[in-house]
């Protein structure tokens, strides 16, 4: 191999400086398609082969997909500030929906934009606190549009709460998320990259958040029969298996007397509002080719959380709940230059996205972030740390009733015949089923804590994921010596973690001895 001698200064130099001007002359652009509520086992290239998701499929062969991607929480807004701002929820206290992201705070958006990107937002927020707004996008709206059908169940038919309905009325076209998705599109037609300035676009859509629905023909376009046997709910003779709020949540929502025929009609619902996601991720795709711009785009598919969708006969999600229907969210990222069909099978944090878009950008971070560069899986399809652990965080303290919904400061209890009814009512009636939970996750065992300050222990959970991956079996109450010892060391690697995660230091250093110090001055007076 030849040995090149070192560059001189002056030479090294005029590299570095060639180098930074083609940086700057070639910026990458970037979308983030989001939707809302997609767990990662609904998806065709995550080993599904009943769903119909053709286009997230064609797009995971062009690039990389993480097969073990966790998000940080299991709520909309609390997800979200995590993920854009690489913080675990301790680390700042969003742990409520009413918690979002103020100005002072760091988020990538606010990193692109200040670096001269223009980002714009099309779908819902969750996210930004109204002063954020300026500082991190360029333009950010929700178009309007049809989301769901009726309910055309009776208040005390027990499928009334189950919230499934009947699909959108209209047409796939007359949506909200079509036209939040065509306003991307059309950006993307009329953009001229030799004078305007790079784009991320941030598309963060409603399906297949529930109520379960969607137009036609994606809400009949999978056959229930087709769908192999749900997560099952506990035999009313076992105790100590799930934690309390399966039953409560059954119970709320009068879901028992349900059989497994309505809870995969209900599922099939779930796949088929993912199938409609899919194919206007597929027009996405379309109109980026068409525009001659995939080369220099850098896109990444990913959900904020996961969903029940009938397992173990629930619905929605839970804010302690931490299952991996919950949890595992798909994560796909396309780069230019990147390696196609990779597939990543080692954990990762969803707040990774954060390093690995600024790294892509050549912007350095200005915060303390605890994610992790995924650069060097994509584009050179190294692979990752098998050892690595995953957190999740959920649930409210009840010293803080503020955080809980239904709560009188954010709105109180809702109208009995509305969606959100049973949920709200059993958070202000049975707070210990909603009370703070943290999961460590490694590629063998799940443990789940909960805790309350009424109750310093509630509802454990432990799970052998090599013999039991669809946590049916809980382990937390085994006196077996060895379980004792596996629940032990992940019980350590908690306690380092928020050991290690418990707080950041602001970025800028304030001068200690300057001239406003001492105070008052000497030479004036108050």
């Amino acid at each position: 191999m030849a040995l090149h001698p070192p560059l001189s200064p002056a030479s090294f130099l005029i590299f570095i400086l060639v180098t930074l001007d083609v940086a700057v002359a070639n910026p990458k652009n970037f979308i983030f398609y989001q939707p809302d509520e997609m767990r990662a086992e609904s998806i065709g290239s995550y080993q599904n082969n009943f769903t119909k998701t053709p286009n997230f499929d064609a797009f995971a062969k062009s690039g990389t997909r993480f097969d073990q991607a966790h998000t940080s929480h299991t709520v909309c807004s609390q997800s979200r500030v995590a993920f854009v701002t690489g913080w675990p929820t301790h680390v700042a206290g969003h742990r409520s929906l009413w918690s979002l992201l103020h100005s002072t705070e760091p988020n990538l958006f606010k990193y692109f934009k200040s670096s001269g990107y223009q980002v714009h937002w099309w779908g819902k927020n969750d996210m930004m606190a109204v002063d954020s707004w300026n500082s991190s996008v360029t333009t950010a709206k929700e178009m309007n549009g049809m989301n769901n059908g009726p309910n055309n169940f009776t208040l005390d038919d027990p499928r009334y709460y189950s919230m499934l309905t009947e699909p959108t009325q209209g047409t796939f076209n007359q949506t909200q998320d079509y036209n939040n998705v065509f306003e991307a599109i059309n950006f993307l037609k009329s953009f001229d990259p030799s004078q305007d300035e790079p784009f991320f676009l941030f598309l963060p859509l409603l399906n297949p958040h529930p109520p379960y629905s969607c137009p036609e023909p994606f809400y009949s376009m999978i056959d229930p029969d087709t769908i192999p046997p749900l997560r099952a709910t506990d035999p009313l003779d076992v105790k100590n298996n799930h934690p309390d709020y399966h039953a409560l949540i059954r119970q709320y929502r009068n879901l028992t007397s349900l059989d497994e025929a309505f809870w995969k009609k209900l599922h099939s619902v779930y796949l088929g509002s993912i199938a409609f996601s899919d194919f206007l991720f597929g027009e996405l795709m379309s109109a980026l080719d068409d525009s001659g711009l995939a080369d220099d785009t850098v896109v990444t598919v990913f959900s904020d959380h996961g969903d029940y969708a009938g397992d173990y006969g629930l619905v929605e999600k839970w804010p302690s709940g931490l299952e991996d229907v919950l949890t595992r969210v798909p994560l796909i990222i396309r780069a230019p230059g990147g390696v196609a069909d990779n597939v990543h099978n080692e954990q990762v944090q969803l707040f990774d996205i954060v390093p690995t878009m600024l790294e892509f950008a050549g912007i350095e971070p200005e915060h303390v972030h605890f994610g992790v560069s995924l650069t060097d899986n994509i584009m050179n399809g190294v692979a990752g740390d098998p050892s690595r652990a995953v957190f999740a965080e959920g649930g409210y303290g009840t010293n803080e009733p503020r955080d809980f919904e239904g709560d009188s400061s954010n709105g109180g209890i809702p109208a009995v015949d509305t969606d959100y009814y049973p949920k709200v009512l059993q958070e202000q009636e049975q707070p210990l089923s909603v009370c703070r939970s943290i999961m460590v996750r490694t590629l063998d065992y799940k443990l789940v804590l909960r805790t309350d300050v009424t109750k310093e222990e509630h509802d454990g959970e432990l799970y052998n994921l090599q013999d039991d991956p669809r946590e049916t079996n809980n382990l937390y109450y085994s006196q077996d010596l060895d379980v004792q010892a596996v629940k032990g060391s992940l019980k350590d690697k908690i306690f380092y973690w928020l050991f290690q995660t418990s707080d950041v230091t602001r970025w800028d250093e304030d001068d200690r001895n300057g001239d406003n110090f001492p105070w008052p001055p000497r030479d004036q007076e108050l």
